[in-house]
């Protein structure tokens, strides 16, 4: 019996085009006073990256498979197949890597190997929706002589930011500062560039402010004005928006802001034509705000949420839905009466009913991904997985 174990050294979160690294470690659990009889042998073991692809076939139409092969490990079967008994298609994966062959380990003894691979950049990000799947995983196949291979999978998620690969890190490093006091291996130099270059062109690109300004209005009159001050975003990031009633011919009652993602699929791939598109809710705001003048609201991205993406089969944007009841009468923006206390007690009270209109307004918002370190804090993916042989 080998106990085999892998764990992600950096946490579940990556952008892709950064290496990804894995200690796969492998033990012998009986006591070191055992016989040598006790000795544990593996054949080979190997580890390769996926990315599954799975779609709700009342949705997504998608061609019929080319592979009709029966998905069954022979006994003494040598074929590492990473996506062996998954769920969907494979449709990205990097070359195999042996990590060694013919290895003993006697009781107690253990086995380190290290594992690193860049992910690729023309992949799709992680992304769990309502119609289809995008999930990446790293496969270790560990194989004993004439004994079927043992898969040990170890989840993790991608996020990825458009343009990144279109950067060139720079290639004189004698102008690039140094600490002459510390050793920095080559590929951290490289991996450290790359990653502060996202983080460079993600505050780039979401700190620009710039005051847009809406007017809200319906068939009777104007209701107010709707303030943000961009519309560019990280997972993460707080959406603030503030109302202005005050200038409204039409009084507001109550108002929902939702923040949404659209989950639209390409139509060369849809069940039915003109299907409907599915939003999903991520965080919502609603106030009452009868004799209101101002007010404002606050919506958290979720950092587990995925980022805006195209691929040919689906595409992902996010917006913000507003839902706005007013009155059909002028009159009900009137506040309670003020004036100086009488000596017979006085009460007002609103009235019961009224007359009122519902109307709904869409704000497309522009989201991008975080700094992969902040999502893997909260990340529920465990980074991290076992068996044993």
């Amino acid at each position: 019996m080998i106990e085999v174990s892998a764990a992600l050294l950096r946490g579940a979160v990556f952008l892709a085009g950064e290496p990804l690294e894995c200690l796969v470690t492998l033990r012998n659990p009986l006591p070191p006073d055992a016989t040598s009889a006790s000795s544990e042998m593996l054949a080979w073991a190997s580890a390769q990256i996926h990315c599954q692809f799975h779609a709700s076939e009342s949705r997504v139409a998608l061609p019929p498979s080319e592979d009709s092969r029966h998905d069954v490990q022979a006994e003494n079967e040598t074929v590492f197949v990473p996506n062996r008994g998954e769920r969907g298609h494979c449709i990205l994966s990097t070359p195999p890597k042996i990590l060694f062959c013919d290895l003993r380990l006697d009781p107690g003894e253990s086995k380190t190997y290290s594992y690193c691979e860049t992910l690729p950049v023309d992949g799709p990000p992680s992304f769990r929706g309502q119609a289809v799947k995008y999930v990446y995983k790293l496969t270790i196949g560990c194989q004993r002589v004439n004994s079927p291979i043992k898969l040990l999978r170890v989840p993790f998620r991608v996020l990825v930011l458009h343009g990144l690969k279109d950067y060139q890190c720079p290639q004189d490093e004698a102008v690039a500062p140094s600490n002459p006091f510390l050793e920095e291996e080559e590929g951290a130099k490289k991996d450290s560039r790359l990653a502060d270059l996202a983080t460079e062109l993600l505050m780039a690109a979401t700190s620009r402010r710039s005051l847009h300004l809406y007017n809200i209005s319906n068939s009777r009159g104007k209701v107010g004005t709707f303030c943000i001050f961009k519309a560019v975003y990280k997972i993460g990031e707080d959406i603030v928006g503030t109302f202005n009633f005050s200038e409204g011919d039409i009084p507001c009652l109550q108002y929902l802001v939702s923040l949404q993602t659209e989950e639209r699929i390409q139509e060369a791939f849809q069940h039915r034509r003109g299907q409907p598109v599915s939003y999903s809710t991520h965080a919502r705001h609603q106030e009452s705000c009868l004799h209101t003048s101002r007010t404002s609201f606050s919506l958290p991205i979720p950092l587990s949420s995925a980022p805006g993406f195209s691929t040919n089969i689906v595409s992902l944007k996010w917006r913000l839905h507003f839902e706005f009841v007013t009155s059909r009468e002028a009159s009900q923006r009137q506040a309670p009466p003020e004036g100086p206390p009488s000596e017979e007690a006085s009460r007002w009270s609103g009235v019961e009913q009224m007359d009122v209109d519902t109307f709904s307004w869409d704000l497309p918002i522009k989201v991008l991904p975080t700094n992969p370190l902040l999502a893997s804090s909260v990340s529920q993916v465990p980074g991290a997985n076992s068996l044993t042989i």
